[in-house]
């Protein structure tokens, strides 16, 4: 197992390098300068997923394709959106299966990049075969000193892309059932803080605190260096994934609250330590806590007896 890790993890190491070292794709990362680069040799659609900042400045000939039109309602915000929405909004900015795309958040924090992370993720499972984020987003690229363009996009023409979902990377509520009761074997992964796999506390949407059953946590910001927040860092994930036992042939299941952070623990263990078949629960425990199917909150009962018992409250 490790020595197919390794070759993993060198395939991955490959896929970050800079873009000249590169055969084709541009991913999963890719730095400013040589997205400056790619803007003119291999002319890829570039989606600003700020919303109202992009007017204030922008990479020349982004599209303007705000967080939120890749996301579920205010009471399940993590929800997929239906294949027949998702076709209209990647029609309207002109995205086909095989033009490159890269992905822009602001680049503030660990956080932020769960939202590149989500688009990226929802891109791959329409059939958007070249896909790469833009490290450290658009707070990188000014950091760079590179050209900005300002004012609202110019007109695009759409595409015929029709969106069919795969399910390579996609683990749905009842996928997770079958995890649960048994009946498939996989290991979920909750990339909230502690205290929310505790069932200490809870997302406002939620309908009670808890995690799923037999799950464990590795929190989304940890494959960011604590030197640049901003930065996910491809040499810290391979030890990361190494060290956790995160390996070639594992079954994983990315979840969180609503998709956001599980996206970025799905980035790193799929795209950059190049593990198969990494799947995302898009909806996770917002979702999964409105079902009434089973949750475990046991880790935090625990602690809450050991706290009285030990005075600390």
């Amino acid at each position: 197992m490790f020595h197919t890790f390794k070759n993993a993890c060198l395939a991955a190491v490959v896929a970050v390098l800079p873009l000249a070292a590169q055969a084709a794709s541009l991913g999963p990362l890719i730095d400013p300068a040589a997205l400056d680069a790619a803007l003119t040799e291999q002319d890829p659609i570039v989606l600003d997923i700020r919303g109202g900042a992009y007017v204030e400045g922008h990479i020349p000939g982004a599209l303007s394709a705000s967080y939120g039109q890749f996301r579920g309602p205010g009471d399940n915000p993590g929800l997929l959106v239906p294949q027949d929405r998702m076709t209209e909004v990647l029609r309207g900015f002109g995205i086909t299966t095989d033009r490159p795309v890269v992905v822009v958040h602001q680049g503030r924090d660990q956080t932020d990049f769960g939202a590149a992370a989500r688009v990226y993720w929802t891109l791959k499972s329409s059939g958007v075969s070249d896909l790469a984020i833009l490290n450290g987003g658009m707070n990188a690229w000014l950091k760079a000193g590179m050209r900005v363009q300002k004012g609202e996009q110019e007109a695009v023409s759409p595409s015929d892309i029709t969106v069919n979902y795969s399910h390579e990377w996609l683990a749905t509520r009842e996928d997770i059932k079958d995890i649960v009761d048994g009946k498939t074997l996989a290991e979920l992964v909750d990339a909230r803080p502690e205290s929310f796999w505790k069932g200490e506390t809870k997302h406002a949407a939620a309908a009670k605190p808890g995690t799923l059953p037999q799950s464990k946590y590795f929190t989304h910001d940890r494959w960011f260096a604590s030197d640049d927040p901003t930065l996910i860092k491809p040499e810290l994930i391979l030890t990361l994934a190494a060290d956790n036992g995160f390996e070639q042939g594992d079954k994983l299941v990315s979840f969180c609250n609503t998709g956001h952070w599980a996206a970025t623990n799905w980035f790193a263990l799929s795209e950059v330590a190049g593990i198969d078949g990494v799947k995302l629960y898009p909806e996770s425990m917002v979702g999964w806590s409105q079902t009434g199917y089973e949750m475990a909150n046991v880790p935090g009962l625990f602690q809450n007896m050991m706290n009285k018992i030990t005075g600390k409250y």
